[in-house]
Parts: C-alpha cells; structure tokens; sequence
C-alpha cells in the first residue's frame, strides 16, 4: 500500500483540487464544460472556467425554464463532440431530463459528473454514470 495525504493527515479542499485539475487541464489545452442552472453556470464562471472557442462556441450552457429538452441535448452532444473538452459537469436535476442520452455516451472522455445543484441535492441512485462505474 502506497502512502496518500490522507494519511499524513492532509486535507484537501474541492475549491484546491477544482483548481489544480483546472491548471493540468488547462496545461493540455482541455476545457470542463458545464450544463446547469443559473447559480451553478456563474459559480464555475467566477471561477475561471468559462471559455469561448474559435468557432465562437462557450463552454457553458445555463438551463432555465424556458430551455428545451431538445436544446439540452444538442448542447450535452456538441460537448461530447467538441476535442477541446475533457469533462462535462451537468446538475443531476438537468441530467434527469436527458438520461438517455447520457446513457448512450459510453466513452470515458469526456467524463460526465453530475452535480448537485443549489435547490436538489445529488443522489447517488439516480446517477447512471457512478452506478456503471461500479458495476466494473
């Protein structure tokens, strides 16, 4: 058994590591992209993930209630699409609407994580992608 920071007692912070996988991310010249509500979009912005690419093409798409199923998938399948693109952070809520087509993706990059989201908290039960990497 190898040694880990846990156990000398280190922690890690989300925002340091958040951080520290945006800094190698960005050392290959691969972006996360992001599908969410309003708080969640302008949370990750503020912290310094948004992008726009040369084909004028950001790297985040903000979900309200006049968004469409249709316009959710199209986003989440030109994010699968897109080379620059390394993960896709989806609220859970927002990956409900669109489970089949999450399903269907079936390659590791880009990964896709679900997320909570400021009004439903995440469930492990619902996410298709952690229960098929269990099943490994």
């Amino acid at each position: 058994r190898g040694s880990s920071l846990r156990s000398f007692g280190v922690r890690l912070s989300p925002a340091f590591l958040h951080l520290e996988v945006a800094k190698m991310m960005a050392a290959r010249g691969k972006l996360i992209a992001i599908i969410g509500d309003e708080d969640t979009c302008v949370g990750f912005l503020l912290g310094g993930i948004g992008e726009i690419n040369k084909q004028r093409q950001p790297n985040f798409k903000v979900v309200d209630k006049n968004t469409s199923v249709s316009e959710i998938e199209e986003c989440f399948k030109n994010f699968v699409k897109r080379g620059d693109v390394d993960i896709i952070l989806i609220n859970q809520n927002i990956a409900e609407m669109i489970r089949h087509v999450i399903d269907s993706h079936t390659v590791s990059i880009p990964a896709v994580l679900e997320i909570p989201s400021k009004d439903q908290p995440y469930d492990p039960n619902k996410d298709s992608i952690l229960r098929r990497a269990k099943g490994l």
